[in-house]
């Protein structure tokens, strides 16, 4: 009971931080593996355990705005995302939990480092002038989307930040219609890669199916508190427990 409760409280935090900044992947990934799940199984399962949060946060932030000028219809970012999605989580499957374990903490650093990096640029780039330059064609949009939901299938830290910078360069300047367009990706390829980890045998159901529960509840707490919150606070804190668990996962 006391393990179910903090993975639940692991996978609410996450969904919150998911639609709020990101970086939920920080704390659910860590809590499946030091609970005694395999790496693999560990990293399916938070990532399936998420997937309400992130189709919640998206519907309480409001409607969609994804097809904005500078980015794609949302009909585009659907498929491309399922693709990139199932093959990541294909590729997923196919890793031992050997291989897996030895590479997770060098990913955790990774996602961290581009968790605190990216939303400074990103923010500047948004603040840029309305006539300021775009960075990537349409196809290269459509081929960094493709990129982005395979990297998020096969490991889902730090794939928020990802996204979000793929949508500056691609010269939206709406950070909220950005976030949004990123929570729509981010569930529409994990729910795709769920499948994928379903049908591979890699998703622990009985951890998996009360934090899904949590993550829906806290992707909608954290749509609504996206707009109170100090969201640089927010990061600071997602910050100090990605550092944290880099660390833990590297003892």
């Amino acid at each position: 009971m006391m393990e179910t409760l903090l993975l639940c409280a692991a996978a609410f935090m996450g969904g919150a931080l998911n639609t709020i900044a990101g970086g939920g992947s920080f704390l659910t990934l860590p809590a499946l593996m030091f609970a005694g799940v395999p790496a693999v199984a560990a990293n399916a399962t938070g990532a399936v355990a998420l997937l309400p949060g992130y189709l919640a946060g998206a519907l309480s932030l409001g409607r969609g705005r994804a097809d904005r000028p500078g980015l794609m219809p949302l009909g585009q970012l659907a498929i491309l995302s399922c693709a990139g999605g199932a093959l990541g989580a294909y590729l997923l499957t196919q890793t031992g939990d050997a291989a897996l374990r030895g590479i997770v903490p060098w990913m955790m650093l990774l996602a961290t480092l581009m968790f605190m990096a990216g939303p400074a640029w990103i923010a500047r780039r948004a603040r840029g002038a309305a006539s300021a330059e775009v960075s990537v064609s349409e196809a290269g949009l459509r081929a960094g989307l493709f990129a982005a939901s395979i990297y998020g299938g096969y490991f889902n830290g730090g794939m928020g930040i990802l996204l979000l910078a793929l949508f500056a360069l691609a010269g939206h300047r709406d950070l909220l219609a950005m976030n949004q367009a990123k929570n729509w990706a981010s569930a529409v390829l994990t729910l795709m890669a769920a499948g994928v980890y379903s049908a591979g045998g890699a998703v622990d159901w009985p951890r998996a199916m009360p934090m899904m529960v949590a993550g829906a509840l806290g992707g909608w707490a954290g749509g609504r508190l996206a707009h109170r919150l100090p969201v640089a606070v927010v990061r600071r804190g997602v910050i100090v427990v990605g550092l944290a668990m880099t660390a833990a996962l590297f003892r």
